[in-house]
């Protein structure tokens, strides 16, 4: 983020089979996730939809959201916040001890960085 101003964070994230987000929201920043390989069920709302690659997906801020790697293989996925303030949570994991990503340490590192966890992961 301090990179671009603050502006924008873009990162791939590669996450096995079975990874899931909590069900949470960004208070300050929008994302976009770009399904590159593998599969993903992707929850905005009350919608749920299944990405493969190529499929792009937005989550406006202030709307909950979640996904999950519900395929048969690792998937690679690239993720923009805009502005960076909610993609400061993984600057900050880059240099945090390795723990559980869901919980309570991490889910104090979200509020720092304007994430709201409104629920367990929903899949």
């Amino acid at each position: 983020g301090g990179e671009t101003a603050h502006i924008v964070v873009l990162f791939e994230e590669t996450a096995p089979v079975g990874t899931e987000t909590t069900y949470h929201l960004h208070h300050d920043s929008d994302e976009v996730a770009y399904v590159l390989t593998g599969e993903v069920t992707i929850k905005i709302g009350d919608e749920v939809t299944v990405g493969k690659a190529g499929s792009c997906a937005f989550f406006p801020r202030n709307v909950a959201h979640a996904w999950k790697n519900t395929g048969g293989e690792t998937a690679r996925i690239l993720f923009l916040y805009t502005p960076a303030k909610a993609g400061g949570f993984f600057e900050e994991r880059l240099h945090a001890a390795p723990g559980d990503p869901n919980g309570p340490e991490a889910i104090a590192q979200r509020e720092r960085h304007g994430w709201e966890v409104v629920g367990p992961p929903p899949f």
